[in-house]
């Protein structure tokens, strides 16, 4: 905090943040041993006479936080962190250097804060939690943050502030209510809810990786993985097991139905139904996450049962309307007794309920065309010429005029004039 500068050694600058630091341990000096506070005597004495008459007046009005230690033997807070006397601190709690505790915070029992991380307002953290440098959790604000068990709030993360809605009014309550077991990594940022009525919610046992936003009012279940810069807008709603590929972002309001899966920079701006896949620019269906759904026990029954109705709704060779597709499936007495199928299903319904966004586009995956030949030399005995079509075919693919998977029904219709 202090340079030294030329033979004279005068004294060019010093850290009015670096002189409180040593303030606040002077204050704190009867817990420590006879040799720690001569040694912090000592540096008192050597700063004095360079602190002006203004930084002198600003540390004796600061309040002090904790002049003495009311803690039990198994609790450490280090002498430059600031921790409020009101706060309730758990058993085995550690607090590292320049950390900050405010008044309202409860530590849960063997959490532990690394350097430079911070607490703030009505906040409650559950046992065993861990916060990494650097990190902000809680606001001064109306309402509350409350963090369950064994949650990692990584670098640099920002969790629990205030949102970002302009809908908001200062002096409004809002809420944000995390779970148990889960890892949200270095700068992310999750807000706290835009009013009173409602609340930010996260379940258990979900990986947040690095740089992911979740803003007010969403709604995450339980053992969901979020892949870096994952942009959720405001009152989004996340099932479970669902998991998102990198730099995807999810318009408000949409919801995320369970087991399914986003691509890579996908962006979201309707539902995604139950164990569906989704990508693109504006994500558009792209068939059964089969992969996730192997992965968290589906049987192979259940995924051929899933495949089976999705090709009937999705897929068909008719012309009928989405909403006639559905309601032969619920027709359908083999199809529709699976749980799986009648989940996805009611997923497909609910997203055209009142207020809802409906399903993401999905394409027209079966290829069908007509050809009509007049020429003598293209028709052979009433037969379509394969060349020809072949030739007409890759064109469309190439162009990307055609999409297709698995099925391919073409219709010709031959003028034998």
């Amino acid at each position: 905090g202090v340079e030294i500068t030329g033979s004279t050694g005068r004294v060019r600058a010093i850290s009015s943040h670096c002189v409180y630091l040593f303030s606040e341990a002077f204050r704190r000096t009867q817990r420590h041993t006879p040799a720690m506070i001569s040694l912090l005597k000592a540096r008192e004495r050597l700063l004095s006479p360079l602190l002006s008459s203004s930084i002198r007046r600003r540390l004796s009005s600061n309040p002090s936080y904790s002049c003495e230690d009311t803690r039990g033997p198994d609790v450490f807070i280090h002498p430059s962190a600031v921790v409020h006397p009101d706060a309730v601190i758990g058993k085995g709690v550690s607090v590292g250097p320049y950390c900050t505790v405010g008044s309202s915070v409860k530590l849960g029992n063997g959490c532990k804060l690394y350097p430079s991380s911070h607490i703030f307002g009505n906040t409650e953290l559950g046992e065993s939690c861990v916060l990494m440098t650097g990190a902000v959790v809680g606001d001064e604000l109306p309402g509350s943050t409350v963090i369950g068990g064994n949650n990692i709030i990584g670098h640099h993360a920002v969790v629990g502030v205030k949102c970002q809605d302009l809908k908001y009014k200062d002096g409004d309550e809002c809420f944000l209510c995390i779970g148990n077991n889960n890892e949200i990594r270095e700068f992310c940022s999750i807000h706290r809810s835009s009013k009173a009525s409602d609340k930010t919610v996260i379940g258990d046992n979900n990986l947040i990786m690095g740089s992911c936003h979740i803003a007010h009012d969403c709604k995450i279940g339980d053992r969901n993985i979020f892949a870096n810069n994952t942009l959720l807008a405001g009152h989004v709603i996340v099932e479970d097991y669902t998991h998102t590929a990198g730099a995807t972002v999810v318009h408000q309001f949409c919801h995320i139905g369970s087991f399914s899966f986003i691509g890579g920079g996908s962006v979201v701006s309707q539902d995604v139904p139950k164990y569906m896949m989704v990508t693109g620019e504006r994500a558009e269906l792209r068939g059964l996450n089969l992969e996730g759904l192997r992965r968290n026990g589906f049987t192979m029954s259940e995924m051929k049962s899933l495949r089976a109705a999705y090709r009937k709704i999705f897929m068909s060779t008719e012309t009928s309307s989405l909403e006639e597709r559905l309601t032969k499936m619920e027709h359908d007495p083999e199809l529709y007794s699976v749980p799986a199928v009648g989940a996805m299903l009611q997923s497909i319904r609910d997203s055209f309920a009142e207020g809802r966004r409906g399903i993401c586009k999905f394409r027209q995956w079966l290829v069908e065309d007509v050809f009509t030949y007049k020429s003598d030399d293209k028709i052979r005995n009433g037969e379509l010429n394969l060349s020809l079509f072949l030739e007409s075919f890759l064109c469309k693919i190439a162009t990307r005029e055609w999409s297709f998977g698995g099925v391919i029904a073409v219709k010709h219709e031959v003028d034998c004039q």
